[in-house]
């Protein structure tokens, strides 16, 4: 049950970072309101999953995966610029997850 609550977590994130951008700087009423909202939601969600989820896994996991996404939103939708120092980083920050999962301390 806390990888599905780590998933609704990382999902509350990446809507809450986009409709913090369409916030325009908390001058819109409405994507603010729904970015706080989603935020506080992925923090709670988050702190469901840390019942059962060492932290370190969790939050390699949470944050990791919505720079991630995150990046790839801003590309294909917001058509944001991205250069190869930045997809190299993005990719280590991959690595970096995908190497605590294998071998973090729960292994």
């Amino acid at each position: 049950m806390g990888y599905l609550f780590l998933v609704l977590a990382i999902v509350g994130e990446i809507i809450g970072t986009n409709l913090l951008k369409m916030s325009a700087g908390f001058s819109r009423l409405i994507p603010t309101l729904g970015s706080l909202v989603s935020y506080g939601l992925s923090f709670y969600f988050l702190s469901l999953t840390l019942k059962s989820v060492d932290l370190n896994i969790a939050y390699a996991l949470w944050s990791g995966l919505g720079i991630v996404l995150t990046s790839l939103i801003a590309v294909i939708y917001w058509k944001e610029p991205i250069n190869f120092s930045s997809i190299l980083g993005i990719g280590l920050i991959l690595i970096g997850v995908v190497i605590l999962n294998l071998h973090g301390a729960s292994h």
